[in-house]
């Protein structure tokens, strides 16, 4: 087990999956000590600091990487296994925008009713009592809230050439801005060029399903992940495991067609691991599945379905891929006692 680190300097973030050369090349079974700057480049530093006023939003959510990870090749899926995602400043950020949200006019859905405000809510971090400190800006509530850090933007660069922009979430990963992307669980990625090019960014210190408003408790993170190959492997669309359950993702629009590519990636998973038929899978997801929505604010909204592994007997996905990831992690962490 290798042990690289990875500080990115402000030059060195992208704002891209795809079109920039690797700034790390790590083989299968390292881990990768990171750190991630929050959404905002850190320029938003108090609630006065407007996001639109400081933030060009073409430096918007900047993501470290990418990681050549040596072997990957396209038809192979990148195992990548969240070992531990903690917060670097003791303050997190969040805020409305005037066109941007799920319960406001859009860019894509304009309507008659006025832009919202653009408000920014500063949150203290305290990780010794591991909670965000919310203070509402109208009537002076407070509320302490258990921190679930979680990495929003995590992908690889896309198949023939393509550059996308970080913030849209697709087959590729991105910003799908699920909250099961936190520490203990493993994202598996479709790979789609050579050494997969991956790039980890948008730390949360916590967010509600769907992020609803368009931000979580955005913040920069200290991260470590360990990285694996599964040859041949590729699925069609990023899917998710914890010690629990398995979980794939559908990132489209409308929000209807996001559900439907997530729940059929989940029939299909449980029909592969179980020897089922289609429709008996279909059956059985149907009853014990389900449904947290990932974001409805991004270009593309992204759905996650969910299965409990214990319905799957002595089936293991990928050779018991997250099992031996979770195998490394616990090495590395006794390593640093």
């Amino acid at each position: 087990m290798a042990v690289h680190e990875l500080r990115p300097k402000p030059e060195d973030y992208s704002y891209t999956f795809g079109g920039r050369s690797p700034l790390l090349s790590v083989k299968p079974g390292d881990i990768v000590e990171l750190s991630t700057e929050d959404c905002f480049g850190g320029r938003v530093r108090s609630a006065s600091d407007i996001p639109s006023k400081v933030v060009d939003f073409s430096e918007l959510n900047p993501v470290t990487g990418p990681i050549y990870v040596d072997g990957a090749e396209p038809g192979d899926l990148l195992a990548v296994h969240f070992v531990s995602i903690v917060p670097s400043r003791k303050y997190g950020v969040s805020c409305t925008f005037p066109l941007f949200g799920a319960l406001t006019s859009t860019h894509e859905t304009p309507t008659l009713q006025d832009p919202l405000e653009e408000r920014v809510w500063f949150y203290d971090l305290d990780l010794e009592s591991w909670t965000a400190g919310f203070a509402a800006s109208s009537n002076g509530a407070k509320i302490r809230l258990p921190l679930d850090p979680m990495h929003g933007t995590v992908g690889v660069a896309p198949a023939s050439g393509e550059v996308r922009l970080v913030v849209t979430p697709s087959t590729y990963g991105g910003n799908m801005d699920t909250p099961e992307a936190r520490a203990g669980a493993t994202l598996y990625l479709p790979v789609n060029v050579a050494g997969a090019m991956l790039s980890v960014g948008d730390g949360h210190a916590r967010q509600g399903e769907g992020e609803v408003c368009g931000t979580g408790i955005e913040a920069a993170m200290n991260s470590v992940i360990a990285v694996d190959v599964i040859k041949g492997g590729a699925a069609a669309w990023p899917r998710l495991e914890n010690d629990d359950f398995i979980m794939t993702t559908g990132s489209i629009r409308p929000l209807e067609d996001a559900y439907r590519i997530s729940q059929k990636e989940l029939v299909d998973w449980t029909s592969d691991l179980t020897g089922m038929d289609s429709l008996d899978a279909y059956q059985l997801v149907s009853q014990m599945g389900l449904a947290p929505a990932a974001n409805v604010c991004d270009p593309n909204y992204t759905m996650v379905a969910k299965l409990p592994k214990w319905l799957l007997g002595e089936a293991e996905a990928y050779g018991g891929a997250h099992k031996r990831l979770r195998a490394v992690a616990e090495a590395y962490a006794a390593s640093k006692k």
